[in-house]
């Protein structure tokens, strides 16, 4: 990477091995280098710029210590690996962080051998771990096997489930609970408390001197009694007892996790054990850039911004999310049975907003998706309307509770799903492209997406005045078309669909944001003397039937636009309908193909995979070339 600032140390650094030639002395400066990389180049690209200043030295000491990709590190979520990848022959390619052919912003075990373990999701490296600990003393191997999680991953009940094996699975087994006290919010709960208190301890003190004494004595005997000592002032601290250690793994800790040589004398120790440990180090989040240390909720992850201020360009239009805290909490005003639920995401989803005017009303459960379903479930049957909040990649995780025990007692739920559709730089664990899919198999479910910011409040306003069992809606990350709301919203009717233009030929059902691919796509199918309807659906369950099978009868071709997988979308059960009402009108279904799509823009993306208006015309005329048996063939429009 060119810079203005040659970074010697970080230069000479192509792999591991590189790393370990390096003087102890010299690993505070290359910290150094590698905060001062991370600045400059996210600067240009956006990403995880927080999580990663934070993870510095711990990146540094893990792998001075431990031989990927023989060992194997497990960083939970991943987007805290930007150093990992640095330190393993990508550095060169840092600049390309989150660009479409670029580096991924998580962990993939297809873009190095190091990565030997691919997330998205919190609360997935302890369990995972787990499994390959449990492989490896299965075939007779002595690699190590370290998850790092942060502290926000212990508010997940699959951590508490992997913890509750561990002892009776493995003999060594390393986590280390990076404790910053931060998910992407702050952190909320008993679980945040609890680490606090060891943090705050008096007793802690102590404890870092007895840790000091540990890193000067290690070796045989005298690294034996220390550590032994360090465990006894840990549990006077702790008393009763340990959660960790009650469920079979020992505890060591609360350590400096900015501490190089501290981070490496430990560990070079931990891997001496032959029992399960878990190491818990304090850092923090956004150290060594002021802006992200002011800002963690901001710095947690976002786009470009202004190296020397942190300043970031504010959009013209409000996002979607930021629209609908505003109305929620404008909603909650006058109606003291609504809440807002959310799961580690207020400031992301826009119901900070809400939190501020409405705190009696307002819960954030933490990174535990399956806990809020069921939280909202029990508040619904007492009388209360929910508004479960998540976005649409992490309710797959709900998914169970919206069936067993939203959907099935028909409880007066609404589901809200932001970042619906193309997550853009985020990439394929992010995506919402499975949520129509997921939930339209469900009885009793009413589904909908808006074609833009007016319609959108009307919908949130018919959710809000919906008693009738749960509904929900989709809808996308960022601003939408600018149509602001000008008037109080109103009720919108139940599965009818919205004709947004006539015509005799071809009929456009463009469903949500793809309501203007679908208006372009007639425009230039006008020029080529083909007249198009296009209908706004709004409705993805229940179908406007009538509206429906009246075009497919009139209509020479149909054609479905979403931002969704075709498989299981909107398009498939418009062409389930047609098969069980007999219409035979060829339906082209225009989607996300039936794979996991890669990270980069929306715009490079829907052209790469055909999702234009241009290669929806081409594709309608092709159908109707087909249908009719004619020559006709569309111009290149310009």
């Amino acid at each position: 990477m060119n810079s203005e600032h040659p970074r010697h140390l970080l230069e000479s650094i192509d792999s591991p091995a590189d790393l370990k030639k390096l003087p102890e002395s010299a690993l505070p400066a290359l910290a150094q280098e590698i905060r001062e990389e991370l600045i400059e180049s996210l600067s240009e690209t956006g990403g995880h710029l927080g999580p990663n200043l934070g993870v510095v030295e711990l990146s540094i000491a893990l792998h001075r210590v431990f031989e990927t990709p023989a060992d194997k590190i497990l960083f939970d979520v991943s987007h805290q690996g930007y150093i990992h990848k640095m330190l393993t022959g990508r550095r060169n390619r840092l600049a390309t962080m989150r660009q479409h052919g670029g580096l991924n912003g998580f962990l993939l075990r297809t873009e190095s051998e190091h990565d030997c373990y691919g997330a998205g999701h919190a609360g997935t490296a302890l369990s995972a771990a787990l499994g390959m600990a449990a492989a490896r003393d299965m075939n007779g191997g002595r690699e190590h096997v370290v998850a790092v999680a942060g502290d926000a991953a212990f508010t997940c009940g699959i951590s508490y489930e992997a913890l509750n094996n561990v002892a009776e699975t493995t003999k060594r087994f390393i986590v280390i609970l990076n404790d910053n006290e931060w998910s992407i919010s702050k952190n909320t709960g008993a679980i945040a408390e609890h680490l606090n208190r060891i943090a705050t301890s008096p007793a802690y003190a102590h404890l870092h001197d007895q840790t000091a004494k540990f890193v000067e004595w290690i070796g045989g005997k005298t690294a034996r009694h220390l550590a032994h000592k360090i465990e006894a002032g840990v549990k006077q601290i702790l008393l009763p007892g340990v959660i960790f250690e009650d469920l079979g793994l020992r505890y060591f800790g609360p350590i400096d996790g900015h501490d190089i040589l501290l981070l490496i004398r430990t560990f070079e120790f931990l891997k001496t054990q032959n029992e399960p440990v878990i190491l818990h180090i304090l850092t923090k989040k956004g150290k060594g850039y002021a802006p992200a240390l002011a800002m963690p909720d901001k710095f947690h992850g976002l786009g470009k911004y202004q190296q020397e201020t942190g300043e970031t360009t504010v959009g013209v239009s409000p996002t979607y999310s930021e629209i609908f805290g505003k109305t929620l909490a404008d909603f909650a005003d006058h109606n003291r049975k609504l809440v807002a639920i959310t799961a580690a995401m207020p400031t992301g989803t826009g119901l900070s907003q809400f939190a501020a005017r409405h705190p009696d009303r307002f819960y954030d459960v933490g990174i535990a998706e399956e806990h809020a379903a069921l939280f909202a479930a029990g508040m619904a049957t007492r009388g209360m309307k929910p508004f479960l909040t998540i976005y649409s990649t992490f309710m797959q995780r709900a998914f169970d509770m919206i069936v067993h025990d939203i959907a099935l007692q028909n409880l007066n739920v609404a589901l809200c799903m932001d970042r619906a559709g193309l997550s853009g730089d985020d990439g394929p664990t992010h995506h919402g492209l499975f949520d129509i899919a997921y939930l339209r198999s469900i009885p009793g479910v009413i589904a909908m997406q808006a074609k833009d910011e007016e319609e959108f409040v009307d919908m949130l306003w018919t959710m809000a005045n919906h008693h009738e069992g749960p509904i929900s809606i989709r809808y996308p990350r960022g601003a939408g078309t600018g149509a602001l709301p000008k008037t109080s919203p109103k009720l919108l009717e139940i599965g009818k669909a919205e004709v947004l233009r006539h015509g005799t030929d071809v009929a456009l059902f463009g469903l949500g944001n793809f309501s203007a691919v679908a208006l372009e796509t007639a425009d230039l199918l006008e020029k080529q003397g083909i007249k198009a309807a296009v209908i706004n659906p709004r409705w993805i369950k229940p179908l406007d039937e009538g509206t429906l099978e009246f075009f497919a009868r009139g209509v020479k071709v149909l054609c479905t636009l979403e931002d969704h997988a075709v498989t299981g979308g909107f398009g498939t059960s418009v062409a389930e309908h047609l098969s069980d009402s007999g219409i035979t009108t060829p339906l082209v279904r225009v989607g996300w193909p039936d794979q996991f799509i890669e990270h980069g823009s929306v715009s490079i993306l829907r052209e790469r995979y055909g999702m234009t208006a241009k290669a929806t015309a081409a594709r309608i005329i092709q159908a109707l070339n087909k249908e009719l048996g004619t020559n006709q063939e569309i111009r290149e429009t310009r």
